[in-house]
């Protein structure tokens, strides 16, 4: 059976601490810890203090946000934190996220986190001088990290899209973490000994699947609304319906809000979403292509009580399934 893997939610961080705690006595193999209404950092420390098994990673961290040298710190830490179960997921995100809401270049992305990964793992190595040049560079002269490490090596995990950024997985990284919409035909061939491959999807399950579709359908919406995955949409038939999603959002439609002009195939091809023996048999179609399933409850423009519930139902198939 595939590694089960869960993304926590929470309205507050001891929500997500909880479902965290939940996630370990389910069987479940990691807790991920994503950024984007929270600092992945600091909600996987939230998550490691709660936990005492189970693998806590960040999923994804933004590479460009901050400065390699301040990742690699913060990797350290958390590795001690949690006593060696930590995992550091880099990410690039997309050109208007680092531009307009970070205010850093987005330019070269595929040297850019090449050359990220490189100065991370060599400020974790320790070492005077730490020396790299490239895209991204470091010069540090007298400086070293006066705390042991919890262990030699911490493993660092890539997500991407494109074939460039999922090829940089492949050579420089310890695993590839996928896009929350990318079915079981979409993953690439990546799967190998010592590679830690990571399908991810939303995962919706209720005794009525009309209400699982219904709560997964703004995640699709969200995602089909941005320009960047364009082309992936496309190419799997559903170009008009992103198409229409983008008009919508360009029109003032709230991004999170965009459930209605997803149709059912299409929530069906990108999600998880049905009843817990539905959900069950869904799970086997990532065993092939992948080590592990990182699966999140929806959320996106859900009430709380909504998305309570649906991880609650999420947590309950983990546990009957890892």
């Amino acid at each position: 059976m595939i590694r089960l893997d869960v993304q926590p939610w929470g309205e507050t961080l001891a929500e997500a601490q909880a479902a965290a705690r939940a996630a370990e006595d389910a069987g479940a193999g990691v807790v991920w810890a994503p950024e984007l209404h929270r600092s992945a950092f600091v909600t996987a420390a939230a998550l490691a203090t709660a936990t005492s098994r189970i693998g806590v990673a960040t999923g994804i961290a933004l590479a460009f946000a901050r400065s390699p040298m301040l990742t690699a710190l913060a990797a350290a830490d958390l590795d001690e934190l949690s006593e060696g179960r930590f995992r550091l997921g880099l990410g690039t995100g997309v050109a208007r996220l680092n531009e307009d809401w970070h205010g850093v270049p987005f330019e070269r992305p595929v040297p850019r986190l090449r050359d990220t990964v490189a100065i991370v793992r060599a400020v974790l190595a320790g070492g005077d001088p730490i020396i790299h040049r490239g895209v991204r560079s470091i010069r540090v002269r007298g400086w070293r990290r006066p705390y042991p490490p919890a262990r030699p090596r911490i493993p660092i995990y890539l997500a991407g899209v494109g074939p460039a950024m999922i090829a940089l997985a492949g050579q420089i990284a310890d695993g590839w973490i996928a896009h929350e919409l990318c079915p079981p035909s979409e993953l690439p061939a990546l799967k190998r000994d010592g590679f830690d491959v990571v399908a991810a999807a939303c995962c919706s399950v209720d005794p009525d699947p009309g209400v699982a579709r219904r709560r997964a359908a703004n995640v699709v919406g969200f995602y089909a609304s941005v320009k960047s995955y364009a082309r992936g949409f496309e190419r799997a038939g559903f170009g008009a319906v992103a198409t229409a999603a983008a008009a919508a959002l360009h029109g003032g439609r709230q991004a999170d809000l965009l459930g209605d002009l997803i149709p059912a195939e299409m929530i069906d091809y990108y999600t998880i979403a049905g009843t817990a023996a539905q959900c069950a048999a869904r799970l086997t179609d990532f065993t092939d292509r992948a080590d592990a399933l990182k699966l999140s409850p929806p959320s996106y423009g859900l009430p709380v009580e909504e998305t309570r519930a649906a991880q609650q139902n999420l947590l309950e198939l983990v546990g009957s399934t890892a």
